[in-house]
């Protein structure tokens, strides 16, 4: 242990990450660097720095960074090219912010030449294996210190009591029982575990959404949406051009007011076991359907099928943590070349937790032609008697397969 001389901690200021900051120093003996980042969770972060200094965190060692635009940028955007989707239902918005703290982590280690990392993820979870294959690949040497899989505080009220033994600033929600729910916030999602979610047969309450409306309760009224996309990215709402993190956000108003974006799944973690949790993506929820939407007229049929192949592998690696591998980084390549003709505009119809796409269109690159595709007389553009040769060779095999068949009876 006392072989590490300076370790950088994922810092968030509350009550874990409190007690992780002065655990590392009466167990390592150890410099603590403190980073927090803002991935538009919505909390204010600044407090984080009284928190630290009081924890005898010099000044130069607290390290609170936004990084909004390139969560969205470098992050959200290219795993929405793919149309990832994990299981079915999850948009991954917790697992795509951990290789960005897991990157920046390392780059402040390097900046500040510690020999170490320090997170707060549980034994239990898939978030210290996301942390922690992000660190060795881009920093094979680095060593990794995961509290809960060391020390015994394992409940609420040891924490709370190690808190007060070492005068730890403990928020009062957490001394009068706080939140029921364990929670991740950013950009692109907020999540909801624990408590009373631990029942899949429970329904979740409707107290605990917090960025959308019931659709039972949402307006009356639809509203429309015109999203532009370039090479697969949006870049434009109604035809106001907006930085990426802009764009999410104004979604997430967007959808949240609708009634769109929540989920409640069971999802098989990484490390084995069933996890339960509810879910609320209202902007990740409209720009899936709008991304597929444009894709649609600008992509070749077969070039979709291939993405659409691939994509539940692409889901895996986020999830599991795969996000610095060479096989992701292969596979992001492949997306991002078939995104080039992806441009054009899509209109979508928000409506009582729905997300209806209503139109499509690129004036560059769309490979749909309507002479072709005409119920009307297509002047020639189309002869249907070359139908009769293409459905009979691809039904060969069958003949041939039915005929042999036949003789066995």
């Amino acid at each position: 242990m006392s072989q590490i001389r300076k370790a950088v901690l994922a810092y968030s200021g509350g009550l874990d990450t409190s007690v992780i900051l002065k655990w590392l120093q009466d167990t390592y003996h150890c410099e603590v660097v403190t980073f927090t980042a803002d991935l538009g969770q919505g909390e204010e972060l600044d407090a984080a720095r009284p928190k630290a200094l009081k924890l005898g965190i010099a000044a130069g060692n607290i390290y609170i960074e936004d990084l909004r635009e390139e969560f969205v940028r470098d992050f959200v955007f290219p795993m929405f090219r793919a149309n990832t989707v994990y299981e079915g239902e999850y948009l991954l918005g917790t697992s795509i912010a951990r290789p960005l703290i897991a990157k920046r982590m390392i780059e402040i280690a390097n900046l500040t030449a510690a020999d170490a990392v320090a997170h707060g993820a549980t034994g239990k979870g898939n978030d210290q294996v996301r942390f922690e294959l992000g660190a060795y690949a881009l920093r094979p040497d680095i060593r990794i210190i995961a509290p809960w899989r060391e020390w015994d505080l394992l409940s609420r009220e040891k924490l709370l009591a190690y808190a007060e033994e070492h005068g730890i600033p403990v928020e009062m929600k957490h001394r009068q029982g706080g939140s029921p729910y364990s929670m991740d916030a950013n950009l692109l999602h907020i999540s909801y575990e624990g408590r009373h979610l631990e029942d899949p047969a429970a329904e979740a309450e409707e107290s605990m959404w917090r960025w959308t409306v019931s659709p039972e309760t949402a307006p009356d009224a639809a509203e429309y949406l015109d999203l532009e996309f370039e090479c697969g990215d949006l870049v434009a709402i109604n035809g106001q051009r907006l930085p990426a993190h802009e764009l999410l956000g104004r979604l997430n108003e967007l959808g949240g007011k609708h009634g769109v974006g929540r989920i409640d799944l069971v999802e098989n973690r990484y490390v084995g076991m069933k996890s339960r949790g509810c879910y609320e993506t209202p902007g990740g929820t409209i720009l899936l359907p709008a991304h597929r939407a444009i894709e649609s007229i600008t992509l070749d049929r077969e070039v979709a099928h291939l993405k659409d192949d691939l994509m539940p592998r692409y889901a895996s690696l986020i999830y599991n943590g795969y996000w610095w591998s060479p096989e992701r980084l292969a596979l992001q390549k492949l997306i991002d070349h078939t995104q080039l003709a992806v441009n054009g505009w899509v209109r979508v119809k928000l409506y009582k937790g729905n997300v209806i796409v209503v139109g499509r269109d690129s004036a560059t690159d769309s490979l749909f032609d309507s002479t072709i595709a005409t119920f009307e007389d297509d002047a020639g553009a189309y002869d249907q008697k070359d139908a009769a040769g293409f459905i009979k060779l691809n039904a060969l095999r069958m003949r041939i397969a039915a005929r042999l068949a036949a003789r066995r009876q």
